[in-house]
């Protein structure tokens, strides 16, 4: 952006010193006397004036002895002044204010001396002296009045941009209060209840092995389910209070576990793991493990006594989950999606994937998701 303001005010500046030598070029062909001389001082003070932006005593110091030259010559009145005026507002726009009042000075007392040394009638020359000297003044006055309207805009972008920055730091208070308010409900209204199930299963337990009785295997899901929301509920709690970190979130890692569980509870599970099993960015480790916990999870609500598989295939460039499953679902009456399927599709979307939820053709249902690597690796950069 700055690299295009730069580039179009180059360009103003060279079309500002091509008008003032063509000008300036056909008052010097009309004027009697004036020569080859006069129009190379004309248009070398011109040609001067594409530095006026950039350094602005460069083109004072040019064209004030460039046109004092050729006003001495030929006297061809104000017309003469255009260059040294408009760097002379250069220099005042960039808060020079000696140089430019040397420079009127010079020029104003030059022009009029050889106007007097001339033949040109004294109340003409003071005349065209007292026009100049107004013209001077104007310039100054000019350019001093843009260096302080440039210094406003500045300091209006300055406050503008600090306005933003505050808003946003007020934002991020803001959402830190609320993580903080969500951590404290979650822990507040979940974990006793937790707490208390696992305790009661614990009880349950210890009382069924201390009469010689078999467990039941419910409760003994129970139990273990208990002990993971539990350690699940401290890890989300963890990343409300702090969004820095990931809070130790489970990963595939641990899908051991998580298949242990589902068939504690009943269902049947089978794991195929295949690719070169390596580390995988952090988001799209936990995804693939929560997408994997919801299916099994649905799975063992809607599809009783289903069978479940489970394929985690490590490629290059991403990793491909997939839970398929010989429940009762069927293309002639999908499942309803619920709130876990929207889950899965607002985590693999916002990792760049793609996710399959669909009943098969063979009866049952399937989820497959594409995760890929370099998406969820650009994001934590």
């Amino acid at each position: 952006m700055s690299f295009m303001r730069g580039s179009r005010a180059l360009a103003m500046d060279g079309a500002l010193a091509a008008v003032v030598a063509a000008l300036l070029s056909l008052t010097v062909l009309a004027t009697p006397g004036a020569g080859a001389f006069d129009l190379v001082a004309v248009l070398v003070a011109s040609a001067s004036l594409v530095a006026w932006r950039r350094a602005p005593l460069l083109p004072l110091a040019i064209s004030t002895p460039c046109m004092l030259v050729y006003a001495a010559h030929v006297q061809p009145g104000p017309p003469a002044a255009f260059p040294v005026l408009v760097s002379m507002y250069g220099a005042a726009r960039a808060g020079h204010r000696l140089f430019p009042a040397l420079a009127a000075l010079a020029f104003l007392g030059a022009n009029l001396a050889s106007g007097l040394a001339g033949s040109m009638p004294e109340q003409l020359v003071l005349q065209n002296t007292t026009l100049l000297l107004g013209w001077f003044l104007a310039a100054g006055v000019a350019g001093t009045v843009s260096k302080h309207r440039q210094a406003y805009v500045e300091q209006a972008e300055q406050r503008a941009a600090e306005a933003e920055r505050t808003r946003e730091e007020v934002a991020r208070r803001r959402a830190g209060e609320e993580r903080l308010r969500i951590a404290r409900e979650l822990h507040d209204s979940l974990t006793h209840s937790i707490s208390v199930i696992k305790v009661q299963a614990g009880v349950a337990v210890h009382l069924a092995r201390k009469r010689g009785e078999d467990v039941p295997a419910a409760l003994l899901a129970i139990q273990e389910a208990g002990g993971e929301a539990m350690r699940e509920l401290r890890t989300t709690l963890e990343v409300l209070r702090d969004d820095q970190g990931d809070g130790g979130a489970n990963g595939l890692d641990r899908l051991d576990d998580l298949v242990a569980r589902a068939r504690s509870a009943g269902l049947a599970t089978t794991v195929t793991v295949s690719g070169a099993r390596g580390k995988p960015p952090a988001e799209v480790d936990r995804a693939a493990y929560r997408i994997v916990q919801e299916a099994l999870t649905n799975v063992s609500r809607h599809a009783g006594g289903a069978v479940a598989s489970v394929r985690v295939d490590y490629g290059g460039q991403g990793l491909v989950v997939r839970v398929d499953d010989d429940g009762k679902a069927t293309a002639d009456a999908p499942p309803v999606p619920g709130v876990g399927l929207r889950g899965m599709r607002e985590r693999v979307t916002a990792l760049g994937g793609r996710l399959l939820a669909e009943p098969r053709a063979e009866g049952g249902f399937t989820v497959r998701a594409e995760l890929p690597y370099d998406h969820a690796a650009g994001d934590s950069q």
